[in-house]
């Protein structure tokens, strides 16, 4: 059987996320201190205890999810557990990262907060928005985007999801545009998402610049396996294409499903989701019915592996 870990990205957050792994297991909560550490503040009172208006904040969502995924990685893996390839849903790269021994998880948690703080930061309150569009073609919808688009107002392909659902991100006139646009022409449903920033648009290249000022003083290493880059679909392992993934990453489009078809092509028959949330889960089944998969968000969730 080949395995792939997957990490899920914004979205997947809860209150209470975690709790249990830092409460029954050793390993767990030493990720958690490790974060709070790393951080100078109680990331992790803020993942049990919220309040759920903070937790939902983008500088505090990312390295919340980031080390509840880590901390379940450690109780998958002291089961002996490993993958051939791994990849993540925007912010799950840098777990995904993590996992393959690119990252430490004390720079990456750090990484994912200011990474957090510069895409909110971006963009002012208010001028950017996020829709869901189901049921419409890639190519189709990518006209929808280019039509509603009127000079700085521009909306773009954000998260490729799978066949029935890809995520637009822009200024919010054109968003709205092309909501109404896409609805014309036969989409089935189109759902604004409630969200801080036009995440993985152009809009965000303020954010990828601070990124990048950043990484510059953080240790990449090259991966010890295969993570499938958002940015291309295509696995990579050098520190250096890492880096500049991770910074076209911010303002460029998530091939998720593109990634999901690269894994099954190379043989993966298994994929086990790490972290908060079934998303992803429902995602790959969404692109492959025939493949097995299995979510841990929970500690005896690894006895279904």
């Amino acid at each position: 059987m080949t395995t792939a870990f997957l990490f899920p990205g914004q979205g997947s957050q809860f209150v209470g996320m975690g709790k249990t792994a830092y409460d029954q297991f050793s390993e767990a909560r030493t990720i958690f201190e490790q974060a709070d550490a790393a951080l100078g503040f109680s990331l992790s009172n803020i993942c049990f205890e919220g309040p759920e208006d903070q937790l939902k904040l983008t500088y505090y969502t990312q390295p919340a999810i980031l080390t509840t995924s880590i901390a379940l990685l450690q109780l998958v893996q002291s089961r002996g557990i490993v993958c051939s390839l791994a990849a993540g849903h925007s912010l799950g790269e840098y777990s995904a990262l993590v996992a393959a021994g690119a990252l430490s998880f004390a720079d990456a948690v750090r990484l994912v907060h200011a990474r957090g703080r510069f895409m909110d930061e971006a963009v002012p309150a208010g001028q950017g928005a996020m829709s869901a569009v189901m049921g419409m073609e890639r190519s189709e919808l990518a006209n929808v985007c280019a039509e509603a688009s009127i000079g700085s107002e521009a909306v773009e392909l954000a998260n490729i999801n799978c066949p029935s659902q890809i995520v637009i991100s822009g200024t919010a006139a054109a968003v709205e545009r092309a909501g109404k646009l896409a609805g014309e022409r036969g989409a089935r449903r189109v759902i604004p998402l409630v969200v801080s920033g036009p995440f993985h648009s152009s809009l965000m290249r303020p954010a990828a610049d601070r990124l990048a000022q950043t990484l510059q003083n953080v240790a990449v290493a090259d991966a010890k396996f295969p993570v499938v880059a958002n940015v291309s679909a295509q696995p990579i392992r050098q520190a250096e294409a890492i880096k500049r993934f991770l910074v076209e990453q911010v303002y460029s489009s998530v091939l998720w499903e593109d990634s999901i078809r690269t894994m099954l092509a190379q043989g993966v028959n298994r994929f086990v989701e790490i972290g908060p949330g079934t998303v992803l889960a429902g995602l790959v089944k969404k692109i492959d019915r025939s493949v097995q998969v299995i979510s841990i968000q929970e500690p005896n969730d690894i006895e279904k592996l």
